[in-house]
């Protein structure tokens, strides 16, 4: 790349605390943890994280409290190289927080705080021109701001990305019809269009209802895609790897595939080396701080779609 693009991520940012241990808890009582880490994360902030670690310059809109909590937040972000200087304080308000399990299998279990006061709508945009931009990427956690940024995005003509996850299903359908390209989780996708689908139909059924570009992702079994030319939904398969963390693998896929697209790489080839990164993930602990690095990620892309890197 002869210039980094630039990215704006919009949404949520929290304090994790993650713990691992041998197995998710079944019942109450106390369990010891084998290793655990406090960061800054949250959906957005870990795709802005990743981003920018794939090369791409990055912003990040999100709100916290005027606590020490969001000092912490806007710091440990800031460390990683995202530019923290939308993020809205306010005041009187806590910062979000989450508390996250992972087992010995990578998967996990979230349980997030969110300060109403502090999600609350904001009025307009942090900035004056969003062409400053080549991508937009919102998630689900602060609907407000994800739809002004939407909307800008789109009227701009830049790529509206939305990383349609686990909502209320008002919020879902707010956000829905602003985006130019949907990439949905299985249990967004399943909240859209019902539970009985399996993903390729599911997939298929999103898309009848949108204009935008439309996938589906379903962890290891892969990704599914609506190809608007011919009208098929295609699969992109997930590299085998060993999973000890599937948390914050998500994010990293969203914040890979908008540098994809902000890159104008094919479609196909925005999926992959989505789907690469998310992958390199899996394999350590820690939620975003496993986010691979560009080198590594067209290295698994390499090794799994040869010539397509």
């Amino acid at each position: 790349m002869a210039k980094p693009v630039k990215l704006l991520s919009v949404g949520a940012l929290t304090l994790d605390m993650i713990l691992r241990v041998e197995t998710l808890p079944g019942h109450q009582g106390k369990f010891i943890a084998s290793d655990g880490v406090q960061i800054a994360s949250g959906m957005a902030a870990s795709a802005a994280c990743a981003a920018h670690r794939l090369g791409a310059e990055v912003s990040l809109w999100a709100s916290t409290g005027d606590d020490p909590a969001g000092d912490q937040l806007i710091a440990g972000i800031e460390a990683e190289g995202v530019d923290c200087s939308y993020v809205r304080r306010v005041g009187g308000a806590r910062s979000a927080l989450a508390s996250i399990l992972v087992d010995a299998h990578g998967e996990r279990i979230i349980v997030p705080f969110y300060d109403s006061r502090a999600q609350a709508d904001p009025e307009t945009l942090p900035f004056t021109d969003v062409t400053a931009f080549d991508a937009v990427l919102v998630d689900v956690r602060w609907p407000g701001a994800a739809a002004l940024a939407l909307k800008a995005a789109r009227a701009a003509g830049l790529p509206a990305i939305l990383d349609a996850d686990t909502s209320p299903l008002a919020v879902l359908e707010q956000l829905l019809p602003l985006a130019s390209h949907i990439v949905a989780s299985e249990p967004a996708v399943r909240i859209i269009c019902g539970q009985a689908l399996d993903l390729e139909t599911a997939c298929h059924e999103l898309a009848s209802r949108t204009d935008a570009f439309v996938a589906v992702t379903g962890g290891a079994a892969g990704t599914w895609w609506f190809d608007r030319s011919t009208r098929i939904v295609r699969h992109v398969a997930t590299p085998k790897v060993k999973v000890v963390d599937t948390l914050a693998a998500g994010d990293v896929y969203h914040g890979a595939f908008t540098v994809g697209l902000a890159e104008a790489m094919p479609i196909e080839n925005a999926l992959r080396f989505a789907s690469a990164a998310a992958a390199l993930k899996c394999q350590r602990f820690g939620g975003r701080l496993g986010a691979p690095e560009r080198t590594e990620t067209l290295a698994m892309m390499e090794a799994h779609w040869p010539a397509q890197a």
